[in-house]
């Protein structure tokens, strides 16, 4: 073993380490899957985050969603704690006091009826897809296909990587599952030659995230409920990024009223506060695609995760208001940068959900941000995507935009 490496038995937490060696340990021993940004995060306080030297960072992309109430909210960390000391896992073979409450208030936030509960985003998605494809199987053996959306992003693992619209993402896996086919975002006429008798479910982001940040339209969506309604098809509204607040409403789909309900919704990243859990929340006559035996998952719906995630859905309900009021506020500042930088082409989004299209790629300007103090990202290649926490006051957006400023101006 090469003595520049510390064996992880012997480093302590809180014990002095540098980025350097931190990126040495992890180039030698991970499978090397990401691209990571040149520094190592230590702690966490608000909507801000400190590097291991010490440095402050303005956190406006929350671990991609997930840390959707800052660092260390101390409710969080007391409703931690407290479980912590008491179980952290029983498995789905027993009963345990929390996931029958969590269940409860998802179905009060979505206006559906039963939940199934995993560990990701990608696993909610998965059993959306089984209830989808069980459902067609049932009651016509052809209904099997799945109409997705291009630019939508559902998964890796191969049923929600197989319903993704990035071809740079499933090209290395292919074949993937078959019975698919892509339109475009808010193609009308294309979502009406698609949905057919043989279609088992629609499903879409009402707010594409890795995408671009591209919202779905009013007329689209309504389309969506009525044309999979008179196909006997599901329409699957993937909440992963956009959901549980983001948007200014529980769910994105909520913001239009008079379209109805999905028939499935899916949900996870910022649902337990940081830790693993998804959510697949059904309609009844979509929960009985799937019986009894015939899905399930070891540690999907913990008790410590459905704990934090009931006081994270308490948090939303209180941050709806203050959401849409700094939404507003965001979206007004990133109009006004537009107007300053030709780079930059557009604003979309919606409530603290927000991308800036580029003219050109935006890996630099994510590092112009950083070396300032300011984490956002870039998706679709030429979008900077900013997902600041739900809890980011006036000043925070303020500050955020000013380093944009000069970012963009370098």
């Amino acid at each position: 073993m090469d003595a520049s490496f510390t064996s992880a038995s012997t480093v302590a937490l809180g014990e002095t380490e540098t980025h350097q060696r931190v990126g040495a340990r992890e180039s030698r021993f991970l499978l090397q899957t990401y691209q990571r940004s040149p520094i190592t995060i230590d702690r966490g306080e608000g909507c801000v985050f400190w590097d291991i030297e010490g440095r402050r960072y303005l956190d406006f992309i929350t671990g991609i969603g997930v840390n959707a109430l800052g660092h260390a909210h101390p409710r969080l960390v007391r409703t931690i704690q407290a479980q912590a000391a008491l179980c952290l896992h029983t498995s789905n073979l027993f009963y345990h006091r929390y996931q029958g409450l969590l269940a409860e208030r998802l179905v009060e936030w979505s206006g559906l009826a039963r939940v199934f509960f995993s560990n990701s985003g990608t696993e909610a998605v998965e059993t959306a897809l089984k209830a989808a494809r069980a459902a067609g199987n049932r009651h016509q053996p052809s209904r099997r296909k799945i109409v997705a959306l291009h630019h939508g992003f559902h998964g890796r693992t191969m049923g929600a990587l197989s319903v993704t619209g990035h071809e740079k993402y499933r090209r290395l896996f292919e074949p993937l599952v078959p019975g698919v086919e892509f339109i475009a975002a808010n193609d009308r006429d294309a979502l009406r030659r698609a949905v057919d008798r043989e279609t088992a479910a629609v499903i879409l982001e009402v707010v594409q995230g890795e995408g671009g940040i591209h919202p779905l339209s009013h007329a689209f969506v309504a389309d969506v409920r009525t044309l999979t309604e008179r196909a006997g098809a599901m329409w699957i509204a993937d909440e992963t990024q956009c959901g549980l607040g983001r948007t200014g409403t529980r769910f994105a789909y909520q913001r239009f009223e008079d379209v109805g309900l999905p028939d499935i919704v899916v949900t996870a990243k910022p649902l337990a506060g940081g830790l693993p859990l998804g959510a697949t929340i059904f309609s009844e006559a979509a929960a009985a695609a799937i019986p009894s035996g015939m899905h399930g998952t070891t540690f999907g719906g913990g008790p410590l995760a459905c704990r934090v995630a009931i006081e994270v859905l308490s948090m939303v309900d209180e941050l709806l208001p203050h959401i849409r009021a700094a939404g507003a506020h965001l979206h007004e500042r990133l109009r006004g940068l537009a107007g300053r930088h030709r780079v930059v082409t557009e604003v979309r989004g919606a409530g603290v959900m927000a991308g800036l299209q580029l003219s050109v790629p935006g890996d630099r300007y994510v590092d112009a941000c950083l070396r300032r103090g300011l984490a956002i990202n870039c998706t679709h290649d030429t979008v900077l995507r900013l997902l600041p926490p739900l809890i980011v006051s006036t000043s925070e957006i303020d500050e955020a935009i000013s380093i944009l400023d000069a970012a963009l101006a370098e």
